[in-house]
């Protein structure tokens, strides 16, 4: 295990190979969010680091997880039970300190987190840029992937993310979040009235909040 400033990094061996979390804690802590990222990108996200950045200040550690085909240097993310038996694989390593975990990701790793939380025990669920369907192809929902978590669930969306904009998912039980002219991955074009600080901004002050309210 690896040290700079307030962060530390460990390796997790799973199933589909070693996966890596560099945790930002908080000092007075009392959850954790363990958040994963897309299939076409990794921890350095903005909404990412945004949150590992604020989160800490209001109780929250943040684990920022890399999933084994990223952490092998591979570019292309593998189908989704692999990435499920990633995310199980290192569950252990993040619900050791004893608190209530809550699992989100983005994108991709929003999906994993929507699919294994029951049967993981998650305390709750973030699904950043959840995408509900394809691009252009709204037929092909994930929707039930999103309704089935069991456990308080708030999605943030950019208002303009190809891959669901917020008025096109269902009723269901979560709280939805939008990012006003935030693309999939929250980048909000200059002549916005949104800037991106704000953007990011209502990002962080929304999770602080919900995690406020799940005790």
């Amino acid at each position: 295990m690896s040290t700079e400033s307030d962060t530390t990094t460990e390796t997790v061996a799973t199933q589909a190979g070693d996966a890596r979390i560099t945790w930002h804690r908080a000092k007075r802590v009392r959850l954790v969010l363990a958040v994963s990222h897309g299939a076409g990108g990794g921890i350095e996200a903005r909404d990412l680091r945004a949150l590992a950045r604020v989160l800490p200040g209001h109780g929250v550690s943040v684990a920022l997880v890399e999933q084994p085909w990223r952490v092998a240097g591979k570019k292309l993310a593998p189908a989704p039970k692999t990435l499920d038996a990633g995310w199980r694989g290192l569950w252990p390593a993040l619900v050791g300190p004893g608190l209530p975990v809550v699992s989100g990701g983005r994108s991709a790793g929003a999906r994993v987190a929507c699919r294994t939380a029951g049967e993981l025990g998650a305390h709750a669920v973030l699904a950043l840029s959840f995408p509900l369907h394809p691009p252009g192809r709204p037929e092909r929902s994930r929707a039930a992937e999103l309704l089935g978590t069991g456990v308080p669930t708030l999605v943030v969306q950019g208002g303009s993310d190809p891959f669901g904009r917020p008025a096109e998912f269902p009723a269901g039980d979560f709280a939805l979040v939008e990012v006003p002219h935030g693309d999939h991955g929250f980048a909000v074009p200059k002549r916005a009235e949104t800037t991106q600080e704000r953007a990011l901004e209502i990002i962080t002050e929304s999770v602080v909040e919900w995690a406020a309210s799940l005790g």
